[in-house]
């Protein structure tokens, strides 16, 4: 059975979208007589716990391989622990908004960790599995970032081994990706940005992504061959869900300032206050970690009453709370850098089957995927008219006890299917 080390910073326990790719590919690797190797921090910080997600892989199947890591996180929730567990689980507060312990972490974390706050386990990982390699004649190495701290350990492999075949899987972009510009990041610091990330890009055999703005984005800087796998959806054994009596509209997952359409709020403000039956049935159900800002705009609207936060919520109970849902609400940051973002939480509201209402940038590669599969509706934030009509279409199927959606063409995105197209290039 042939072995590849995957070099991981995200594993269960933590919780969120981070580590599910590698989880799934993990998972179902052993079934095309792969074995996988996984590396990750034996104490790391996650934001986020989902301890539910360690029964996920079979450990017979598998070998784990931990390594201590320095922590800068750690040691930066002295000064603020909320501040560096919103930084850490990436929600930026608006920069007139920010609190000087934001900003001065923004800054360290920009200019004083680069390319993140994991840089400082890289070169002891390099060491550690230089050693590991040569013992156990590995012959391929994964590296998956963000952090992208750990594709310079992939170079660092890569430089001592060159006839190592090394892939590197970018499941968000390195320099365009939305955050990037909040780091206040000095010449110097970008400049370096940009050297990694050029030979990341020029080094690794096989270069991973997992959109196709991002593959033609990479094209520009790269000549390696680069192959989009996007993310999925995973067989969930959660049985038979009882709809919602509301007519509830939910969102799933971190709600950060930026994804914050006012057409949205404004369109359900008017829906309230122009059909009380509207009024009666609907509900806003918020799940995961949600923004001051974008609260505080619910509350501007008067939607507060009609709103359910719930928290986060484990991933087992946050796909029930899909299928429960009437409407799933899919909002990204409205800018040209996130036209190559489709979060992993599309591929699971297909899944679940219920209508979804997302709204974007133009040319969204979101869009293309839900039109094809037909699971649900988008607009840009400009199309108010749309939103509105779209909302109540969905609440007048609502009444008439017949929304629903026809997707087509799901099995594509299937885990077991993704990690075949994986196994290809392995």
């Amino acid at each position: 059975m042939k072995k590849v080390l995957i070099i991981s910073y995200y594993w269960p326990p933590a919780g969120g979208p981070g580590v599910q790719r590698w989880l799934k590919f993990v998972k179902y690797l052993p079934d095309f007589n792969i074995h996988p190797v996984v590396y990750i921090p034996e104490n790391p910080t996650y934001p986020l716990l989902d301890k539910n997600l360690e029964q996920e892989v079979d450990l017979n199947k598998i070998t784990i391989l931990k390594n201590k890591i320095f922590e800068p996180y750690a040691w930066a929730s002295f000064f603020s622990k909320k501040d560096t567990k919103k930084i850490s689980s990436g929600i930026i507060t608006n920069k007139r908004k920010q609190t000087f312990i934001e900003k001065m972490l923004l800054w360290v974390r920009g200019n004083l960790f680069i390319p993140d706050a994991r840089v400082y386990w890289v070169k002891p990982s390099i060491k550690y599995l230089s050693e590991y390699i040569k013992a156990n004649n590995i012959e391929t190495v994964i590296t998956t970032g963000p952090p992208h701290s750990l594709h310079l350990i992939g170079l660092g492999l890569k430089n001592e081994f060159p006839n190592i075949k090394w892939l590197a899987d970018f499941r968000d972009p390195w320099t365009t990706i939305g955050y990037y510009k909040e780091l206040k990041l000095s010449n110097r610091s970008h400049k370096k940005h940009l050297q990694f990330e050029h030979n990341v890009l020029n080094t690794a055999d096989q270069i991973l992504v997992t959109s196709p703005t991002t593959k033609k984005e990479f094209e520009q800087l790269t000549k390696q061959p680069i192959t989009v796998i996007t993310n999925g959806y995973d067989v969930e054994n959660v049985g038979k869900v009882a709809l919602d009596d509301k007519f509830s509209l939910a969102h799933i997952g971190s709600f950060l300032s930026k994804r914050n359409p006012r057409v949205f709020w404004k369109s359900l403000s008017e829906l309230i206050k122009e059909n009380s039956l509207f009024n009666a049935h609907f509900e806003l159900k918020l799940i995961g970690a949600v923004s001051q800002e974008i609260l505080d705009t619910i509350a501007e609207f008067k939607l507060t009453t009609h709103t359910n936060y719930l928290g986060y919520m484990s991933h087992h109970e946050a796909v029930i709370a899909q299928r429960s849902s009437q409407v799933l609400l899919l909002i990204e940051i409205d800018s040209d850098e996130t036209r190559s973002i489709i979060p992993g939480k599309l591929f699971e509201y297909m899944a679940a089957e219920r209508p979804i209402l997302a709204i974007g940038p133009e040319q969204a590669d979101i869009e293309k995927i839900i039109k094809e599969t037909n699971t649900g509706v988008f607009t840009t934030y400009d199309e108010k008219d749309k939103i509105k009509e779209t909302i109540l279409s969905y609440f007048n199927q609502y009444l008439d006890k017949n929304l629903k959606v026809y997707p087509v063409g799901l099995n594509q995105y299937s885990r077991k299917n993704l990690t075949q197209q994986l196994q290809q290039l392995l």
